[in-house]
């Protein structure tokens, strides 16, 4: 009769039970941010993919198997990937941990002494020197009467999700900083094949003049000038193969080897990384849903709101139904013979009313750590939207100067091969010779830097929406 009355009381509790504090409601980003992106123009399109079917593997659009390993190998042994897992791993054992609030808790303890005892505490005759011998078990049950269990287990599961966001977010830059070095690195090979291909015409120059010289046709100022030009080309390499080897070393330990350990077809490719589609960047809404930055600050957001429940809590009484059965006995033998057992069965209520300054502390500094959960956010989605308007914006300037840098280069081109025929019948000097040789130089030089920028711009564009892309 006591079992079902208790049980009764209980399912009453249960039933209306209630979790303290506000729910939880998703912030509205701003309006503006829901529109096309301003600097969205030539090479991008504003068509993407849904959130869900966009395609993580973005660096395929390059189409280089090379690539693909490497930022394979990247997002498996890189240190800070490993680092990112780990704190996941932390977040679930925390949410384990409070989960294990809504089952009962058992302590089952035994103790055994060995002592005499006064000669008023035993019949007459008996030994009053020997072991005593206690075993028990205890059970307790919280009932979630206010929600401090379930609010504890909805921001336990808020940083779990926060956590997750991190690690996408380390996996969005080991990603795109792989894909930037093997790409300088291949540009820096494209600029270094320029510059000794730009060597190798000055030299043919160089020779030219010279001969022309040795048969009164110029003279030998000019053949310095030209080779003082050719000298300053070639002082270009150096500093070149410099940049192509910090790539190198860089996609190295992103890769999570050392120097020496880089495979060597890493360093193979000789061309810049070019993408023969435009790329797809949607709108706001897309990218705000796309980028792990702004999932793990809306995440955070959530379980610093649950977290105002947990302190609230406090301000109401907290009960615990419990119960406890055990026995004494005077040896080891007795204690399973049967013998009488001590039990107890009833609610614990545990209510701090007269002091709650504490608790309305906690509860005031969890709102607090709510506010700037939620300026963290705003500040998270508004960097987000500036960091995707500058890199499309660098994008397209970027692409609009390749368009002219490759109409000088062609027309310098043009004007170093009349030059040089007009060298050789004796049509024009030296001087004039040696500034369409220059401009020639020059054009080819700024051409390819301005494809390993765009290059390098691309990945800036990757990163800043968030990862995802479409493969088609």
């Amino acid at each position: 009769m006591l079992l079902r009355s208790l049980f009764v009381t209980v399912s009453a509790l249960m039933l209306s039970a209630c979790a303290v504090g506000p729910d939880y409601a998703r912030p509205t980003p701003p309006a503006a941010s829901s529109g096309p992106f301003l600097s969205a123009r030539e090479g991008v399109t504003t068509t993407a993919p849904a959130p869900n079917d966009a395609d993580p593997e973005w660096w395929r659009l390059y189409k280089d198997p090379v690539l693909d390993g490497l930022v394979a190998d990247a997002l498996a042994a890189n240190t800070d990937v490993r680092v990112a897992v780990a704190r996941i791993a932390r977040a679930r054992a925390s949410l384990r941990e409070v989960r294990g609030d809504r089952l009962p808790s058992t302590n089952l303890g035994a103790g055994a002494t060995y002592g005499r005892v006064s000669e008023g505490q035993v019949p007459p005759g008996a030994d009053r020197t020997g072991w005593q011998v206690d075993a028990g078990l205890t059970v307790g049950y919280e009932v979630d009467l206010f929600g401090r269990v379930s609010r504890g287990i909805e921001a336990a599961r808020g940083d779990v999700a926060a956590a997750e966001a991190d690690a996408d977010a380390v996996r969005v830059t080991v990603a795109a900083e792989t894909a930037r070095a093997y790409a300088d690195a291949a540009s820096a090979a494209e600029r270094l094949g320029v510059a000794e291909r730009i060597v190798a015409l000055l030299d043919k120059s160089v020779a030219l003049t010279a001969r022309r010289a040795e048969v009164g046709l110029t003279t030998k100022l000019d053949t310095a000038r030209i080779a003082a030009l050719r000298d300053q080309r070639a002082a270009d390499i150096p500093a070149i193969a410099a940049e192509r080897d910090g790539a190198l070393f860089r996609l190295a330990t992103l890769t999570g080897r050392s120097p020496a350990e880089l495979p060597p077809i890493a360093a193979e490719r000789r061309t810049t990384l070019r993408l023969d589609q435009p790329i797809p960047v949607g709108d706001g809404a897309a990218l705000l849903a796309r980028r792990p930055d702004v999932a793990a600050a809306e995440r955070r957001l959530a379980a610093s709101t649950a977290r105002i429940g947990v302190a609230t809590s406090d301000l109401y009484p907290k009960i615990t139904l419990g119960g406890s059965v055990g026995q004494t006995s005077g040896g080891l033998g007795d204690l399973f013979g049967g013998g009488p057992l001590r039990w107890l069965l009833g609610p614990l209520i545990n209510w701090n009313f007269l002091n709650q300054e504490g608790a309305r502390a906690r509860i005031a500094g969890a709102e607090a750590d709510t506010q700037a959960a939620l300026a963290t956010f705003d500040g998270t989605v508004l960097r987000a939207l500036e960091e995707t308007e500058t890199a499309l914006s660098s994008y397209a300037h970027l692409l609009d100067r390749r368009t002219a840098l490759q109409s000088a280069r062609d027309q310098a081109e043009t004007a170093v091969k009349i030059t040089r025929a007009q060298q050789r019948e004796g049509q024009i000097d030296g001087l004039v010779a040696l500034d369409a040789e220059r401009t020639f130089a020059e054009a080819e030089a700024s051409l390819a830097l301005a494809d390993a920028r765009i290059a390098d711009a691309q990945v800036d564009v990757f990163r800043a929406l968030g990862g995802r892309w479409n493969r088609s």
